[in-house]
C-alpha cells in the first residue's frame, strides 16, 4: 500500500493558499478531450506483481527491437554500435548515483568528466566553449533562440524547412511564451536546400537564423555563404546537428561561422532507448558564453597551487535571481554526458573519423542499391549516412507493408509532415555501421515486390 502523508486537512489548506478549489482546477489547461474522467477499461484495480510482470513482458515482446531485423530508421534518433565498456564505466557507483553537484566543490570526478565532455563538443562543433549539456537537441535549439534573442534584442527567428519538423514543435510551443516570431514553412522533396530562401527572409528584425545540418532530409549545404548574410545585420547563426557522427567527416558549423551549435547527442554512447534519455549538446563561440544557459565547468588551482574543477557560470534560475537566468533547465544530462565522453574517448579522432566513412560508405551502398529498385528515387545530392527517397507509393503504407515483413525501412515524410500532402511518397532512410550487405538486399527485395 502506498504511503500517502498528506491529510485532506493538509491539501485543503494548499489549495487555499494557491487560490483554487480542487485539485481539477489545476488542470484546466489540459482541452476537456485529453483528460481521463473514468476508469481506464479493463483495467483491474490491483493484480499481483507476478501477474503484473508476466503482463508486461507479454507486451514487450510485441515490439520489434532494433538489432533483431534491417533496421533503417533515423530522423534525429540514430542505431550506433556503443561498446560494452561504455555501459561498464557510467555504472560505478562514482557515476552512477551522481547528480547536479550543489556542493561542487567535493564532486571533482564529476566535474572534470563534465569538462572534457564540454571540451570534446566544443571541438566537435568548431566552438570556442560548450557548456555541461542539456536536456535534449530539441529544447538545445529552442535555448539557442532565446539566446539569440537576448544577445541580438530581436525577436524574428527564421526557421529553415530542413530544421527536424520535432524541434520547430517545441521551439513554436516555448515561442508561445516569450512572443518570438518564429517563420517557417515544410520542406520540399528536391535535392536543393532552403538557403537562397532563407538569405532572402533576413532583414534587421532578426535575431537568428536556424538550420539543420545534415538537415532533415539528409542534405548538407555549405553554411558560409548564409553565415556572411546573417552577420551583415547583426543577426546570429544557428546550426542544429542531430547526427554528430556526420563530423568525423564534414566540416564543423562553427568552422563556417555559425554563432550558436547545438545538438542531438544521442548517436555517441547512448542507445535508441525508446526515445530518451537523450543528450542536449550546446556550444557557441567565446564571446557570447555568458548569455548561454545551463552550465559550466572550469578548471582552476586551489590555494596549494593543485588542479582543481569548478563549476562556473550557472546562470540559471536555481542560481541567481530568476529573472535574470538565462533558461530554465535545472539540471544537465549528466550520465548521458558521461557516456557520449566514455565512447568519444574511446574513440578519438582517427576512430571518430573512421567511424563516419563506415557510415558513409554504407550509406552509398545502399543509395546506389536503391536506385536500381523501380519505383524508387533518391532525392540528395549529397548527404552523410542519412538520405530520401521518393517512392511511387504513399511512403506510410509501405513503411508498415516492410514493418510486417520484419524490416524497420525508415521514416515516412508523411509521418514527420502529415499536412504536407506533397510529401507523402517521401521516405528517409537511414544507414549506420550496423547495417549489413544482408540487411541492404533484403530492404531492396522487399520493396521490389512492394512497389511492382
Amino acid at each position: 500500500m502506498r504511503y500517502l502523508p498528506l491529510t485532506d486537512a493538509d491539501r485543503s489548506e494548499m489549495l487555499n493558499v494557491i487560490g483554487v478549489s480542487s485539485i481539477d482546477d489545476l488542470f484546466v489547461d489540459v482541452p476537456a478531450e485529453a483528460r481521463l474522467t473514468a476508469k481506464i477499461a479493463d483495467l483491474p484495480d490491483h493484480a499481483s506483481e507476478l501477474s503484473v510482470e508476466r503482463h508486461m513482458g507479454k507486451l514487450a515482446r510485441q515490439n520489434m527491437v532494433a538489432g533483431d531485423v534491417p533496421f533503417f530508421l533515423g530522423a534525429g534518433a540514430y542505431r550506433h554500435h556503443v561498446p560494452a565498456s561504455v555501459d561498464h564505466l557510467i555504472q560505478r557507483g562514482e557515476f552512477l548515483t551522481a547528480y547536479t553537484p550543489y556542493q561542487p566543490e567535493i564532486a571533482q570526478g564529476t566535474l572534470q568528466v563534465l569538462f572534457e565532455f564540454q571540451t570534446q563538443v566544443a571541438r566537435l562543433f568548431g566552438c570556442d566553449v560548450a557548456n555541461a549539456s542539456m536536456y535534449d537537441g530539441s529544447t538545445a535549439c529552442w535555448e539557442a533562440i532565446g539566446m539569440a534573442r537576448r544577445i541580438t534584442k530581436r525577436g524574428k527567428a527564421l526557421l529553415s524547412s530542413g530544421l527536424h519538423p520535432h524541434y520547430v514543435s517545441v521551439a513554436k510551443t516555448m515561442a508561445k511564451f516569450t512572443g518570438d516570431q518564429l517563420v517557417y514553412d515544410t520542406p520540399t522533396a528536391e535535392a536543393a536546400t532552403d538557403m537562397e530562401a532563407l538569405m532572402a527572409g533576413i532583414d534587421r528584425d532578426t535575431s537568428c537564423v536556424v538550420v539543420q545540418y545534415p538537415d532533415i532530409l539528409g542534405r548538407i549545404a555549405d553554411l558560409s555563404a548564409l553565415a556572411d548574410k546573417v552577420h551583415e545585420v547583426g543577426a546570429l547563426l544557428v546550426a542544429v546537428v542531430t547526427e554528430p557522427v556526420a563530423l568525423g567527416a564534414i566540416t564543423p558549423p562553427g568552422d563556417m561561422g555559425a554563432d550558436i551549435v547545438v545538438g542531438e547527442g544521442q548517436s555517441i554512447g547512448v542507445g535508441l532507448q525508446f526515445g530518451g534519455p537523450y543528450l542536449g549538446l550546446f556550444a557557441c563561440k567565446q564571446k557570447y558564453v555568458r548569455q548561454m544557459p545551463g552550465r559550466l565547468c572550469g578548471e582552476t588551482v586551489d590555494a596549494e597551487g593543485k588542479r582543481g574543477f569548478v563549476l562556473t557560470l550557472s546562470t540559471r534560475e536555481q542560481h541567481i535571481r530568476r529573472e535574470k537566468a538565462t533558461s530554465n533547465i535545472c539540471t544537465n544530462s549528466g550520465l548521458c554526458a558521461l557516456a557520449f565522453s566514455i565512447h568519444m574517448t574511446l574513440l578519438g579522432e582517427k576512430g571518430l573519423t573512421d567511424l563516419a566513412a563506415l557510415n558513409h560508405g554504407r550509406a552509398v551502398q545502399t543509395a546506389e542499391a536503391l536506385e536500381k529498385v523501380p519505383g524508387v528515387t533518391v532525392v540528395n545530392d549529397s548527404f552523410f549516412n542519412e538520405f530520401t527517397v521518393t517512392l511511387n507509393k504513399d511512403a506510410r503504407e509501405v513503411a508498415r507493408t516492410l514493418a510486417d515483413r520484419g524490416i524497420l525501412g525508415g521514416v515516412s515524410l508523411g509521418r514527420l509532415f502529415p499536412e504536407a500532402a506533397d510529401l507523402a511518397n517521401g521516405l528517409i532512410v537511414a544507414v549506420t555501421e550496423t547495417t549489413t550487405e544482408e540487411d541492404i538486399d533484403a530492404l531492396c527485395a522487399a520493396l521490389k515486390e512492394i512497389l511492382a
